[in-house]
């Protein structure tokens, strides 16, 4: 944005002044904000034309002070007008502060990114989980070399990230990269919080995101039916390690417990609840928010048949959970000996509890969030689809309630 820039010279007399020469200094106005420096000259008060703001008179002297004046009044005319063509951020402050040589480092797009990663990796455990920081370390090397690939360039200043910006590194990612929709939108929201942190600094006046509306498509999820559910949770397997995978599995299909949330799980976290039963209550680990879940009765049996492992006993934990990687591939043959042909990983168990085993049964939606541990009921809307089941159910209801109303109109005219 274009702005004025007001230079006068005058005098600035101390509040001990009692005679002689007087301090010249430069003061610079843009938008009713005002900033002053010393020139490093001075003058007789007598000598001084305030309104001129230079020194009266011909001599020698006279003449090489204004002439030093007005290069100094050049010298600031010329910064301005070269920060309102560079779109630099123009006040009083920032033109006093290039005219004396004292610059603030740009703020660089990378340099606040790996800012922001470095202080996240410190806090993983505490506040992050380590895959949420993978997510934005891969971010930042995807912007890296988007800057490589547009600009031919290995950062810019933040003040450059603009609409076009976002639009042109969507663009990278989808074309170049070869990003589904929701992956790149995905990196355009992790970008979107360095984004933040430069506007909350003061370091970005505009936010590029303001007219940016990218929109994630739905994703179908994989849950298992009813049926699939208990053919997976009669079948017997000749292999020990298979039934505990299995049965650590469906006791997630009926508690809603993500993976790292069942593998962390302690036997202190099975309580007595308000109803006298037993309850799980714990702490999700992505979100750190208590899921208060009343333990069902194939759960339970599942508890207690593991209440003498030795891994269970040794680790104080409820049931014997392997690494995510090993359960994931062992389900994957379990799936195949069900005759299950959806991909089997333990997200879907999630899934399955808040489609299959709560939503279709009726439970309120609201009662669903606070036992998956949701901070928002629109993330528990995303598992909200209706099986076949349940259509042809309410379907069936309806058809009854249509037949019995056409028995009362047909008695009626009788």
């Amino acid at each position: 944005m274009r702005t004025q820039v007001n230079l006068l010279f005058y005098l600035k007399k101390r509040t001990t002044y009692k005679g002689g020469p007087v301090a010249i200094y430069l003061r610079f106005t843009i938008e009713g904000q005002r900033t002053e420096v010393s020139t490093g000259k001075s003058c007789e008060p007598a000598r001084w034309n305030a309104e001129a703001g230079r020194a009266n008179g011909t001599k020698e002297d006279v003449r090489t002070l204004n002439a030093y004046l007005d290069t100094l009044q050049a010298k600031a005319q010329e910064l301005h007008n070269l920060m309102t063509i560079n779109e630099d951020e123009v006040t009083a402050e920032t033109l006093k502060n290039r005219f004396i040589g004292k610059v603030e480092k740009a703020r660089t797009l990378v340099a606040v990114f790996e800012d922001h990663n470095t202080k996240m990796e410190s806090l993983v455990g505490q506040e992050f989980e380590r895959s949420t920081l993978q997510r934005y370390q891969t971010c930042l090397m995807h912007t890296k070399d988007f800057m490589q690939w547009q600009y031919n360039i290995s950062d810019l200043p933040v003040k450059k990230i603009n609409f076009a910006f976002l639009n042109d590194f969507e663009y990278y990612l989808r074309s170049i990269r070869k990003c589904g929709n929701n992956s790149a939108i995905k990196y355009i929201k992790n970008l979107g919080k360095i984004v933040r942190i430069c506007l909350g600094n003061g370091w970005l006046t505009v936010d590029p995101y303001l007219n940016y509306k990218p929109k994630q498509k739905a994703v179908h999820r994989e849950v298992l039916t009813k049926e699939e559910l208990q053919r997976l949770y009669k079948k017997k397997f000749c292999v020990d390690r298979l039934n505990v995978v299995r049965d650590i599995f469906v006791f997630c299909c009926y508690t809603g417990l993500a993976y790292v949330d069942v593998h962390k799980l302690k036997r202190s976290e099975l309580v007595k609840g308000i109803d006298g039963n037993p309850w799980i209550y714990t702490y999700r680990q992505k979100t750190d928010t208590l899921s208060r879940i009343p333990v069902l009765p194939v759960a339970l049996t599942i508890i207690k048949s593991y209440d003498k492992h030795p891994q269970c006993i040794a680790e104080d934990t409820l049931l014997p959970v392997m690494t995510n990687q090993k359960m994931n591939a062992y389900l994957k043959e379990i799936g195949d000996l069900c005759a299950i042909k959806k991909l089997l990983t333990f997200h879907i168990a999630r899934h399955t509890f808040a489609t299959t085993v709560t939503l279709n049964n009726g439970v309120p939606i609201e009662t669903v969030a606070k036992m998956m541990g949701h901070t928002s009921i629109k993330t528990t809307q995303i598992y909200a689809k209706v099986m076949d089941h349940k259509i042809s159910a309410d379907m069936q209801r309806l058809q009854g309630k249509l037949t019995e109303k056409k028995r009362s109109a047909k008695s009626v005219v009788a």
